[in-house]
C-alpha cells in the first residue's frame, strides 16, 4: 500500500506559498469564530518558519507571541500588524453590501 502524507504536513507544505497563505488566512477572516483567524495564523506562522522565526522578524517576543496565537491567546491588532508583517501580509478594511446601509465611495 502506498504511503501518503498527513493533512498536517500537506497543510503546512500548502502554506510555505505565499499566495496560497494569504488565501487560507482570507478564507479564515470570512468565518464567524475570530479564533479559526488565530488558528489560521498560527498555521502559516508555523509552515512559514515557526515561532521563533517570525517572532524575530516581527520584533516580538517569542513568548507574547506563543500566548498570543494560543488557544487561549488574544492578540492585540499591534501583534496581528507585526505578525502578518513578517508574513509579508498587513491587514484591510472591506466593504461589504449591507441592506439599508451605503458604504462611501472610495
Amino acid at each position: 500500500m502506498p504511503r501518503t502524507a498527513s493533512y498536517d504536513d500537506l497543510l503546512m507544505d500548502m502554506l510555505k506559498d505565499q499566495e496560497r497563505a494569504l488565501a487560507y488566512l482570507n478564507a479564515a477572516l470570512d468565518e464567524q469564530d475570530p479564533r479559526i483567524f488565530l488558528v489560521a495564523l498560527r498555521n502559516v506562522t508555523q509552515a512559514q518558519g515557526g515561532i521563533a522565526k517570525v517572532a524575530a522578524r516581527s520584533g516580538l517576543n517569542r513568548e507574547s507571541l506563543y500566548r498570543a496565537l494560543s488557544e487561549k491567546g488574544n492578540p492585540s491588532v499591534q501583534t496581528l500588524a507585526a505578525v502578518l508583517g513578517a508574513l509579508g501580509a498587513r491587514l484591510g478594511v472591506a466593504g461589504i453590501k449591507r441592506p439599508g446601509v451605503s458604504v462611501p465611495p472610495g
